[in-house]
């Protein structure tokens, strides 16, 4: 069965004539996302993901992402902190706060952080790291995105605005 037969009248309510809204989220917003995100490709989830970290109506890039940091295993942290490092230069890791142990994940030579290393990084310096490096190259937020649509779970801790917000790019996409 075609994953929109399964899902597409539960996201009716998140089109711009539905009721839920990212300022007004459904109370069951949670649900929606566990069954929109078991059915849909991981794309379409990424894309609604990266419409939530762009959106005016949820917190900036930065704060989503520490939250997801802090919420995340040591797997999915140095996941994470591998995809920021490679969009930033050592001179921007120097002027992050407490950037001592950033700065030091990468010395004698290793191209990948460590769950071990990840685990000693502060979700405050991710905030800081993920700012940066979106300043540097705004596709980190489609990189980012795409990692966490694979860990569907870890999403809902994002929130309901941000949830409304990706499941109402989930129910614009299946418009067009």
């Amino acid at each position: 069965m075609p994953w929109m037969d399964q899902v597409g009248s539960l996201l009716k309510q998140y089109t711009s004539g539905g009721a839920a809204t990212a300022a007004a989220p459904a109370p069951d917003v949670h649900a929606h996302f566990d069954q929109v995100a078991g059915a849909a490709p991981q794309s379409t989830i990424a894309e609604g993901l990266a419409a939530a970290f762009h959106s005016d109506q949820t917190p900036a890039f930065g704060t989503m992402l520490s939250g997801l940091f802090a919420n995340s295993t040591g797997e999915q942290k140095a996941g994470l902190l591998n995809h920021l490092l490679a969009n930033v230069n050592p001179a921007m890791l120097a002027s992050i706060a407490g950037s001592g142990a950033l700065a030091g994940l990468l010395k004698g030579g290793a191209t990948q952080v460590t769950p071990e290393q990840a685990q000693q990084i502060s979700p405050e310096a991710i905030q800081e790291l993920a700012a940066k490096a979106k300043a540097a190259d705004p596709s980190i937020v489609d990189t980012v995105s795409n990692f966490y649509a694979q860990h569907s779970t870890l999403c809902k801790t994002l929130g309901g605005a941000a949830l409304s917000v990706c499941l109402a790019k989930v129910a614009q996409r299946t418009q067009a």
